[in-house]
């Protein structure tokens, strides 16, 4: 757009003083009615909304952030869009929100360190009004400013180093010992688990190792494979447990879309699911219900935590809360279909 276009379309935008004009009204009531935060007498407010409507008036964001000193946006930083999960979960977040006048953005960061702070520090110089980090593993390799710490974050998965950090932490480790738990009392002997990346899902395995400690099974490291979270590393990692001298005869797979990799690789090797080899997953995703066998699985309450770190966002952005972090935890039910 040139200066000249730039310009016509700045003098053609409708201001609030020729609304106020049309209407009959000062610029002060046609703010109150915008902004909802004053009584406006019902048939005021009707003629008002009906100029709007009329000369086609919208707001200046730009100028209200300035004046507000508020984005009236919130990042997320999820680890891989793809996953279903963080879509669900920013949905929840999205809905938590949207009532106030909040939109999300996403920042995706492929559990990549550097790309994390990155998005961190755009998110920072963008003014956002908070910060919702999908990965509180990664989360922890980020430093803050003393300017940092005035927005609030919310930390999915674990605490933060922050002075305005709250965590929505799903209960991992109960969810994956109930798992375990599971596979050891349907008979079971030869457990394995795929697990995520190095340094990643951490609470998940302890919880697997706790029950198969507790259920007398042993478990050595061959049966302890890594996949990346992917369908495909879940692929991978089970032809890997595969390919053993003595197969397992299930495998807890530390999410869903590593169970679903690893649910086609019993099918590609004609085994029958669950009586050659069980499957049980974690997340609970739209697609665990779609295949065949539909998935055993842990359900980790993905829209509901969006939407409570979007309640709890809200608490410290409107100033209704400004105490010390808040940690809520989420059950992690398991949810027993046909893999298992």
């Amino acid at each position: 757009m040139s200066r000249s276009e730039a310009a016509s379309d700045q003098s053609s935008r409708v201001t609030i003083a020729q609304v106020a004009s049309r209407a009959g009204v000062s610029p002060t009531t046609v703010s109150h009615v915008l902004s909802g935060k004053r009584t406006v007498a019902v048939a005021t407010r009707g003629t008002v909304i009906k100029v709007i409507r009329e000369l086609g008036y919208r707001p200046n964001i730009v100028a209200r952030n300035l004046r507000t000193r508020q984005s009236h946006m919130i990042a997320v930083v999820v680890p891989d869009i793809t996953n279903p999960f963080y879509a669900v979960l920013t949905r929840g977040l999205a809905d938590a929100v949207d009532a106030a006048g909040h939109g999300t953005y996403v920042c995706n960061t492929d559990g990549q360190h550097d790309r994390e702070r990155k998005f961190f520090q755009d998110a920072m110089d963008r003014g956002v009004d908070g910060i919702v980090f999908a990965s509180g593993e990664t989360a922890s390799q980020v430093t803050f400013g003393e300017a940092d710490k005035q927005t609030p974050i919310i930390c999915i998965g674990d605490q933060l180093d922050h002075p305005l950090c709250d965590a929505v932490i799903p209960d991992d480790e109960t969810g994956s010992r109930a798992a375990g738990s599971f596979l050891a009392s349907r008979g079971y002997q030869r457990i394995a688990m795929i697990q995520g990346p190095p340094h990643y899902g951490a609470a998940r395995t302890a919880g697997f190792r706790s029950a198969m400690q507790a259920a007398k099974r042993k478990v050595p490291a061959e049966r302890m494979v890594r996949g990346d979270w992917t369908r495909k590393g879940g692929y991978e990692a089970m032809k890997t447990l595969m390919a053993l001298e003595v197969r397992p005869d299930a495998v807890f797979c530390a999410n869903d879309l590593m169970a679903i990799g690893a649910l086609d690789v019993a099918h590609e090797l004609g085994l029958s699911v669950p009586q050659d080899v069980a499957i049980v997953g974690f997340d609970d995703v739209d697609a665990a219900t779609i295949v065949t066998p539909r998935l055993t699985t842990v359900r980790n309450p993905a829209y509901e935590a969006g939407g409570t770190a979007g309640d709890l966002l809200m608490s410290r952005m409107s100033g209704r809360y400004t105490g010390a972090g808040r940690t809520v935890v989420l059950p992690c039910p398991l949810i027993e279909r046909g893999t298992a």
